[in-house]
C-alpha cells in the first residue's frame, strides 16, 4: 500500500456537546458519542473511526496483493470489535484493574481461493500499514499552541 502524501486532520469541538467536526483535506464529517454518554449520535465514535481505518487498510492491502498475484479474490469483508480484556501475561497481573486493549479482526474472503491462498492472505492482512502503526511503538507528540493562532486545514 502506498503512503499518502503528508497532510493534517483538523478536529473542532465547540463549547457544548461532544460533536466533533473533522476536516481531512477536502473531506468533512462528524464524530460523536452515543446519546447515553452525553453525545448526539450524529456520527461514528472515535473508536468506530479507528476500527474503520484498520478495516479499510486491511481490505485495501488484501485487494492490492491479490490483484498483483492475479488471485480470484472477488471480495473482502472485515469485521472488527474493540474491547478491554484483563491482561493474562504481565508483570502486574496481581494488581486489580489491569486491562489490555484488544481488537478482534475477522476476515471473510470471497471467491474460489485455494486454502494456501486464503492462509497467505490472512498473513498479509496483518501487514497493513495501519496495523503496523498500531502495533509498533507509536509515539504521539502533543504541543500546545496559542489560542489566537488559527489552524489551516
Amino acid at each position: 500500500m502506498l503512503e499518502a502524501p503528508e497532510k493534517s486532520v483538523l478536529v473542532k469541538v465547540g463549547p457544548e456537546a461532544l460533536l466533533a467536526d473533522v476536516q481531512a483535506g477536502r473531506h468533512t464529517w462528524f464524530v460523536d458519542e452515543p446519546v447515553e454518554v452525553g453525545g448526539q449520535d450524529r456520527g461514528p465514535t472515535p473508536y468506530d473511526l479507528l476500527l474503520s481505518a484498520l478495516g479499510a487498510c486491511t481490505a485495501i492491502t488484501l485487494r492490492l496483493y491479490a490483484t498483483q498475484k492475479k488471485w480470484p479474490l472477488e471480495g473482502i469483508e472485515v469485521r472488527l470489535r474493540h474491547q478491554r480484556v484483563h491482561e493474562q501475561d504481565c508483570e502486574k497481573c496481581e494488581q486489580p484493574g489491569h486491562m489490555l486493549e484488544e481488537v478482534q479482526k475477522e476476515l471473510r474472503l470471497l471467491g474460489p481461493l485455494t486454502e494456501e491462498q486464503r492462509q497467505r492472505l490472512e498473513l498479509i492482512s496483518q501487514k497493513c500499514p495501519v496495523q503496523k502503526t498500531l502495533t509498533n511503538s507509536l509515539r504521539i507528540v502533543t504541543r500546545l499552541v496559542p489560542a489566537d493562532t488559527g489552524f489551516s486545514a
